[in-house]
């Protein structure tokens, strides 16, 4: 298929998701906009799930705020007056220009997912001081994709506490996260996220459980993390490897700020049954955001920069790379300034990395594109990534039969209700 006609079969499919998808008037965001009473704007910067000041707060609070719903109280009880539920839905249409395979079909002949996720969710306080998250995914197995259970509590001026977690790919970070730099995978401005975000590059998708120690405030906050990569369905190891992150958020000016480190270290059992070993878990990342405005329209920069050693010949793997010659690096670039201030965006992200792999390892992505608010609780993606570098050589695996070529168009309609 030639370029020119991809790029008018994405408009029309554009079009056609804006005609049909726009309601009357915003809505508020899923389960949390229940229980506050407020518009999913309250909480988000420029749209969901990228967060202001304000969301971090109540994140950082355990979800435990209540505003004009009811509650249920007695000694020792405040709940609220009904159980908070919501749904979160993609629906998803990606295109790559990779070799053909006959007798298949996959995103190089263009795949449509309908739905990609399609997850029932509930949060909400417990107490004034525990709250929870629990996301069910029916897409994909287990049905417990991920859960958190923070507990709070006001000391000395700060928010200090512990989250038990678990969850099947958001990885060790999902414990406690505020940053919308990619820092944890479902924090991310775009839903290509390693395009974006070194971090999610180097370190991507993988399972996690364990505890978040965290200390909080508006001005900071520090997350110690005991983990191990397993799951629900997983009985192997205890939470024995260490994340560490720490991040800053002044404010300086009309600019809301973020800079921080991430590190994994320690050791780990991974695997299923027999096939159970040792990983060795070592990786960082630094991280840099700035939301604020230029003139009326709103702009936000995120940047990042991670790593992952290699494993070398002798010794456990790194559980984030098992390559034996090079570390797996990257660095990362994203902007988005709001054209039609909460309702219309331009992306715009550059990528450098290297694979770790012995050859074929340079992996660049330049990533072009929109996102369109059909109201605060639903938006249309249209994303476009060119990749260059070694990676994309001719005789590399991405460029042969079963590769997925140089670039990738991605469409997406997002909604939480």
């Amino acid at each position: 298929m030639d370029k020119n006609k991809l790029f008018k079969q994405i408009l029309a499919i554009s079009a056609l998701f804006v005609i049909f998808a726009i309601p009357t008037e915003s809505q508020a965001v899923s389960m949390y906009a229940r229980q506050t009473g407020m518009a999913c704007a309250s909480c988000h910067f420029q749209h969901f799930p990228m967060l202001n000041e304000f969301g971090r707060a109540f994140k950082a609070g355990g979800y435990t705020l209540i505003g004009k719903e009811g509650k249920v109280e007695g000694e020792e009880l405040s709940i609220p007056e009904t159980m908070n539920i919501g749904i979160v839905s993609k629906l998803r249409y990606q295109k790559t220009n990779g070799p053909k395979v006959v007798g298949t079909h996959t995103e190089n002949d263009g795949r449509w997912d309908i739905p990609d996720e399609f997850n029932v969710m509930l949060g909400g306080r417990i107490s004034p001081n525990i709250g929870f998250f629990f996301e069910g995914a029916t897409v994909e197995a287990p049905f417990l994709a991920s859960f958190k259970m923070p507990f709070m509590y006001d000391v000395g001026g700060l928010k200090a506490g512990v989250i038990p977690f678990s969850t099947a790919e958001l990885g060790a970070a999902f414990g406690f996260e505020l940053l919308n730099t990619g820092a944890v995978k479902n924090q991310r401005m775009v839903e290509k996220g390693p395009d974006i975000s070194a971090k999610q590059y180097v370190m991507d998708a993988h399972k996690a459980r364990g505890f978040a120690f965290v200390v909080s405030d508006p001005r900071f906050f520090v997350n110690l993390t005991k983990w191990s990569p397993g799951h629900v369905e997983d009985h192997v190891s205890s939470p024995n490897a260490t994340y560490i992150r720490a991040a800053v958020t002044p404010r300086v000016g009309n600019w809301d700020l973020g800079a921080g480190v991430q590190s994994w270290s320690g050791s780990a059992e991974v695997g299923p049954g027999s096939a159970i070993i040792t990983n060795d878990i070592k990786g960082t990342a630094v991280d840099a955001q700035a939301q604020g405005a230029i003139g009326a329209m709103p702009l936000g920069i995120y940047l990042s920069q991670a790593k992952a050693p290699a494993s070398g010949t002798t010794g456990n793997p790194n559980f984030f790379n098992t390559g034996t010659d090079n570390a797996k690096t990257a660095t990362a670039i994203a902007a988005e300034l709001g054209v039609l201030p909460r309702k219309a965006t331009l992306v715009l992200a550059y990528r450098k990395a290297n694979t770790g792999a012995t050859s074929f390892n340079h992996d660049n992505a330049l990533t072009v594109g929109g996102i369109y608010q059909i109201v605060q609780n639903m938006q249309l993606q249209l994303t476009h990534a060119t990749r260059s570098g070694s990676a994309y050589d001719s005789g590399s695996p991405n460029m042969t039969v079963g590769g997925n070529g140089d670039r990738l168009t991605t469409l997406v309609l997002f909604g939480s209700f």
